[in-house]
């Protein structure tokens, strides 16, 4: 049998947990900062117009995700700007582009996510077995040097070997492509190797597929309404407290259900 060596963990709803409420406030605080900068420009736009073209920037950037790529994060503002007016862009300053771009990162840090309340003891407890750690997640509307400063100042940065985020590395999952990049860096196989996330898809199916072991934390997703019934992780936890016994329980066992 082979023996685990590393873990990899999703970011969202696992690491961290957010809410609906913050992500409206979030939105809103984009909107608004956005129309600011364009009014300190002399640029007259309805905010029903800076709306609609966040809203057509998000179905953008989730088609580009979906079909297992992504964009970065600057190249992910041009699109919100030139939604807002093709010509947008080229009336811009650079200083008011970056302003905007400001605005739409640091909504995050204004209204941020919490981490998990074990979090790092779950982190402490994994790395304690000898086992390396990674981070592999899709970014969204966030850029990933946005996510390693949360972590940083939460004090659980220094315990990966290496954090994959889908807007760096322009691959989103369940492409194992992400994946097996995030497995070269920690110099792991995926038979070595167990992803520990909260989406029956991204994390379970796509770490499955990539020949990874996977742990699923339920709740925040029913399989029924992703109508892919077939889904199945190694083990499957509540919570992410108990994801230290699961990893035991697959060490202990030396198998996966590949």
């Amino acid at each position: 049998m082979t023996q685990i060596s590393a873990v990899t963990f999703d970011l969202w709803q696992t690491l961290i947990l957010d809410t609906s409420e913050n992500g409206i406030a979030r939105t809103n605080l984009r909107l608004s900062g956005t129309s600011e900068t364009l009014r300190l420009a002399n640029l007259d736009y309805d905010l029903t117009a800076i709306q609609q073209a966040y809203e057509k920037c998000s179905d953008y950037c989730r088609e580009i995700r979906n079909s297992h790529k992504d964009i970065n994060f600057d190249q992910q503002v041009e699109v919100f700007i030139r939604f807002i007016d093709p010509a947008l862009l080229e009336k811009l300053s650079r200083q008011a582009i970056k302003q905007i771009g400001k605005t739409y990162c640091d909504a995050f840090f204004s209204y941020p996510p919490f981490l998990h309340p074990n979090a790092v003891e779950v982190l402490l407890s994994i790395k304690n077995m000898g086992l390396k750690l990674g981070m592999i997640s899709n970014t969204s509307m966030t850029p990933g040097y946005a996510f390693r400063q949360f972590l940083d100042e939460h004090r659980i940065l220094e315990y990966f070997d290496i954090l994959t985020f889908s807007d760096e590395v322009l691959v989103s999952k369940p492409s194992n492509k992400i994946f097996q990049r995030t497995l070269d860096e920690l110099n792991v196989s995926p038979a070595q190797t167990v992803h520990v996330g909260d989406h029956p898809i991204t994390d379970v199916t796509g770490a499955n597929l990539a020949g990874l072991g996977s742990i699923w934390i339920e709740g925040f997703y029913k399989i029924d309404e992703l109508g892919v019934p077939n889904i199945k992780a190694d083990i499957n936890v509540q919570d992410l407290k108990e994801v230290p016994n699961a990893i035991t329980e697959l060490l202990t066992s030396g198998s996966r259900s590949l």
